[in-house]
């Protein structure tokens, strides 16, 4: 029982990444109709800003401590953070500490600028083409702008670690009655997954009880007439791809302490979210994030060792191999509209 409610854990924290990018390109494709392929890029870039911030809160100086020597007996060279100099030691390593949740903040206004520059710089201009057009134009700008990190911040990962207070474990043998150590997790992990629940409640209340919410859905669902009612949903629209950007930006944020960003990041995460989006049903956000948790769980448990030493290799295909079963049987997805991809 403990190696399930583990993997169950597990698969709830990867399936939390996968909804929130899933809900994001689901609320591009349900409002503007396009297949974003750089939307991977764009949780890539929000974890990138909060390794940004938290070098720019960690930029130091150099100083001589006297009383510390090296091992030929000069006196050492020091680091000293700024921040510790401006607001002393303990309000300054503090800032530090909690570089990564700061980030959310940061990467906000980022996030905005870079979803309203794609959408108006180039999303424009594929409204009315082929998906495969716009599949191409995205998945090709996504190369360019992982290239760019590459060139900016190097190859190799870069760790970026949570605040202190989060970088235990918690003890959920004792709290569920288990032997103490029975089942134990991460407490980052298990906030990420809180995160992921409010993000995606106030995505939903925010489409559901404001106005400019119900006219997006209105939108989604029939365009022309919204707009023969003199609303300019394409204006509404590009401000949906705008927050579509923050979703996957935050996301990318508080994912930064749990894999170490990289380059390629966007990349991996972006296939399984597009495999996501399709079984929870196109255009379907309540799709999108079932799905997500479902191909989360699935994926965690085929990951057990007992599972693979019966199928070798089975965690690296189980969500095509589900997406397959589910899309013979429901063309449309789990919770897919009707027209969506149909024409």
């Amino acid at each position: 029982m403990d190696a399930i409610i583990l993997q169950i854990l597990n698969g709830l924290d990867k399936g939390s990444a996968y909804a929130l990018i899933a809900l994001g390109l689901t609320l591009i494709f349900g409002t503007l109709g396009v297949v974003n392929f750089a939307h991977g890029a764009i949780f890539m870039i929000g974890a990138f800003t909060a390794v940004t911030l938290n070098k720019l809160l960690s930029w130091s100086y150099v100083t001589i401590d006297p009383t510390r020597t090296n091992f030929l007996g000069q006196p050492l060279e020091v680091n000293s953070a700024y921040l510790v100099k401006w607001f002393g030691e303990s309000i300054g390593n503090g800032i530090i500490d909690w570089s990564v949740p700061l980030a959310i903040l940061f990467s906000i206004p980022i996030m905005l600028l870079v979803g309203f520059t794609m959408e108006r710089g180039l999303i424009k201009y594929f409204y009315h083409r082929p998906h495969a057009d716009q599949i191409l134009v995205t998945f090709g700008l996504a190369i360019v702008l992982q290239e760019v990190i590459k060139a900016f911040y190097g190859a190799n990962p870069i760790p970026t670690p949570a605040p202190a207070m989060f970088k235990g474990s918690f003890d959920f043998g004792v709290w569920l009655g288990f032997a103490p150590n029975a089942i134990i997790y991460p407490y980052w992990r298990l906030i990420y997954f809180a995160f992921s629940g409010v993000v995606i409640s106030s995505i939903f209340a925010f489409l559901r009880f404001t106005t400019f919410g119900m006219v997006v859905r209105a939108g989604m669902a029939d365009r022309e007439t919204v707009g023969l009612l003199g609303i300019n949903i394409d204006k509404r629209f590009t401000i949906m791809f705008g927050i579509a950007a923050v979703v996957a930006g935050v996301a990318g944020v508080m994912y930064a302490p749990i894999n170490s960003p990289n380059y390629h990041m966007g990349m991996d995460f972006l296939v399984l979210s597009f495999v996501v989006v399709v079984v929870g049903g196109m255009g379907s956000l309540p799709g999108a994030v079932l799905a997500g948790f479902l191909l989360g769980v699935l994926e965690s448990f085929a990951s057990m060792n007992e599972i693979k030493s019966i199928f070798p290799g089975i965690d690296q295909i189980i969500i095509y191999l589900v997406a397959i079963v589910i899309l013979l049987t429901r063309p449309r997805g789990l919770l897919g509209r009707a027209g969506m991809m149909e024409e």
